[in-house]
């Protein structure tokens, strides 16, 4: 039984096996649409999300599946004090495949150990998002055909970013990946990724504050909201919450073909205006999210459609 605690979980192989059937699932939709009859997703989410949650949810429906969970750890028996070992052992007696977002670290592992049906980690904490960064694996991978010779950048909250740091855990495995960090001084990426995942791994990389001094060099940028629930303190947060704003005038900066990614939500990082330009990808994003899990879950539970 294979489980989606990391992004790195999958080979090259594999993701390139799993990313080509969501490319599949994609183009012909019909022919995936009762491959899980029968089936429950149980979505088990300790804290807020709209589109990983429904869209986990509409990847099974979308397969002719079911789902049951709950949307938030105040509505389950986390509330009176369940562990998570506990909750997912009685979960595996309900569903066939489980979901799991949780605010502390290392949930998604401990969930996994005590599981009798395959466990997806939907986010756990600051730590890692590794469907997210299948939706911008599939994403890049749709949009530009490859992965070699890319130059991403990375650009707000690096520092508690997530969706950052297993974004650049996924791409390092490609020749010729470069990274430009844009980030205020109090949001660069952290020791460990920069020492024990770029240099260990020799992966050039240059670390910059302006936004403007970067987008000419760029084939991807990947935006990121600053996120108020990661802050310990409002005064901070409110010092760096509108320090990065990409507009009209700064796409004029960019290459012609160069995507704009962001996990989304944003607040006002990318103003409205840029939504219109092709170069805005996000919100396609979204939707190559619901295809990417909808190939997921097919993959954890080993069905397969001629």
């Amino acid at each position: 039984m294979k489980h989606l605690l990391n992004p790195l979980d999958f080979s090259v192989t594999e993701l390139e096996d799993l990313l080509k059937l969501a490319n599949a699932i994609e183009a012909e939709p019909q022919k995936y649409a009762h491959a899980c009859e029968g089936k429950k997703l149980a979505a088990c989410f300790y804290e807020p999300s709209t589109r990983t949650r429904l869209s986990f949810e509409a990847a099974m429906l979308n397969l002719g599946g079911s789902v049951i969970g709950f949307a938030s750890g105040d509505n389950s028996s986390a509330a009176k004090g369940e562990s998570v070992s506990d909750t997912i052992r009685v979960i595996s007696c309900y569903a066939d495949i489980c979901a799991i977002r949780h605010p502390k670290e290392g949930a998604a592992l401990v969930a996994s150990s005590r599981s009798s049906i395959p466990v997806i980690n939907a986010g756990d904490g600051g730590h890692q998002h590794p469907t997210q960064t299948l939706t911008d694996l599939l994403t890049i991978y749709s949009l530009k055909g490859h992965f070699d010779h890319l130059k991403v950048g990375l650009c707000g909250d690096l520092k508690f970013g997530r969706t950052v740091h297993s974004l650049i855990e996924a791409l390092i495995r490609y020749p010729g990946i470069e990274f430009v960090l844009i980030s205020p001084e109090e949001l660069r990426v952290p020791g460990y990724i920069r020492e024990d995942v770029l240099d260990a791994n020799q992966i050039p990389y240059k670390e910059v504050e302006r936004l403007e001094d970067a987008l000419s060099q760029l084939d991807i940028l990947y935006m990121t909201r600053v996120q108020k629930e990661r802050f310990f303190n409002e005064e901070d947060y409110i010092r760096m919450k509108d320090f990065y704003i990409l507009d009209k005038a700064k796409m004029k900066l960019a290459p012609k073909d160069m995507l704009v990614l962001h996990p989304l939500p944003r607040v006002n990082e990318i103003s409205v205006e840029v939504d219109d330009d092709p170069r805005a990808v996000y919100f396609r994003q979204a939707q190559y999210g619901v295809y990417v899990r909808m190939a997921l879950i097919l993959t954890l539970l080993d069905i397969h459609i001629d």
